[in-house]
């Protein structure tokens, strides 16, 4: 009894800045400070509005992560549910009276920034799931009304994104999602079901598509049909990837982004810009971090002793990873573009916000790893 107390019991200020994760929390800053230095580059070599902008938002969301990760993992747990709630009356709202930019209503204007609801979804749908499988029992995860469930806490706040319209978005809180699924312990077969019938429905999904998402499928499958239109950011970006070649062409000194050849290369083409500068040999440098970072928070997941902790890391680690790849491939041509951004590195104030709150609440559950959830 008494040990259980104490695994129960709060920590003391100090006791929660000595188990941080500082191997985490240093390879988050060298992140925070190479975007500062490729936002810096963007704006071509000086402090113009993209850094100034991003310089800001990091300054306030970092020490709201620290922050986050002072808090107890239980209430994570406990307000899982109403977190959820929260971000689908956002997208309600953004439904309604969102901003309206390039044909698409997806944001909503809260006066310091403008924030977009479907990137808060991609941490608020790994929080729902975690909980829900923290607490169902093992002989009910593979029950017909718990997939219904599952897939109903999915699909709803899909269908909000995919109105908006949002699709890339929407691909990306249902892997969230998934991914999820599969670690709460739901069988491989109703995946394998799942997949065969969205390839049968495929073409009924395309011919809803809206124009300028099935440009950029055909763009993709084809980017020299229209070289100087739809297909010039892909054809622009791979040219600069390569000239980067292996020790990149100097900070400060990409041509393909300073003569502006590549357009919006301070958002999802972020890597882009830096891969030219950097070279081969940064790009890899930039993934090994970005792979230390994940495999911390595999590792703080391992180590955790509740289930919803566990859950949420492992989950939060894999849409990470998800992000990353899809970016990339993006931008070399391996995906059509569907509007992920790189974590931390783009430009976006509603996605470093989802992120940071993630790394929180990795952070707290590390804080608290030996703490149990009832």
């Amino acid at each position: 009894m008494f040990q259980r107390d104490t695994l129960n019991s709060e920590l003391s200020f100090f006791q929660k800045i000595k188990e941080m994760d500082y191997t985490l929390l240093i390879c988050i800053i060298l992140l925070s400070i190479i975007s500062l230095l490729v936002m810096y580059s963007t704006d071509g070599g000086e402090i113009l509005f993209h850094t100034k902008s991003h310089f800001s938002k990091l300054a306030v969301f970092f020490p709201m992560m620290i922050f986050i990760a002072f808090f107890n993992i239980r209430y994570w747990h406990t307000f899982a549910y109403l977190f959820y709630l929260l971000i689908i009356l956002l997208l309600l709202y953004v439904s309604f009276f969102g901003l309206r930019s390039s044909g698409s209503q997806r944001w909503m204007d809260l006066y310091l920034f403008v924030l977009q609801p479907s990137e808060l979804m991609k941490i608020a749908i790994i929080l729902c799931l975690a909980k829900y499988y923290h607490r169902i029992k093992v002989e009910n995860v593979n029950s017909l009304t718990s997939i219904i469930l599952v897939l109903s806490i999915i699909i709803i706040p899909i269908i909000f994104v995919i109105s908006q319209p949002d699709l890339g978005t929407s691909v990306l809180i249902a892997m969230s999602g998934l991914i999820v699924l599969w670690l709460g312990g739901v069988k491989v077969k109703y995946f394998v079901y799942s997949f065969i019938t969205f390839l049968i429905s495929l073409p009924f999904i395309i011919s809803f598509l809206k124009p300028y998402q099935k440009l950029r499928i055909l763009t993709f499958l084809d980017p020299d049909r229209d070289p100087l239109g739809a297909g010039y950011q892909i054809i622009q970006s791979k040219i600069a990837i390569g000239s980067g070649g292996l020790e990149g062409k100097g900070f400060l000194k990409g041509t393909q982004s300073y003569l502006d050849f590549l357009p919006e290369k301070h958002t999802d083409f972020i890597f882009t810009l830096f891969s030219e500068e950097f070279g081969f040999i940064g790009s890899v440098g930039l993934l090994v971090l970005y792979m230390i970072i994940i495999f911390r928070i595999i590792r703080i997941g391992t180590l955790s002793r509740s289930n919803f902790s566990k859950l949420f890391c492992f989950g939060f680690a894999f849409s990470i990873f998800i992000y990353i790849v899809v970016n990339l491939s993006m931008v070399l041509g391996l995906l059509p573009i569907v509007g992920s951004p790189l974590p931390i590195m783009s430009y976006g104030g509603s996605s470093m916000l989802a992120t940071m709150i993630g790394f929180g609440i990795v952070l707290s559950a590390k804080i608290n790893r030996k703490q149990s959830i009832a």
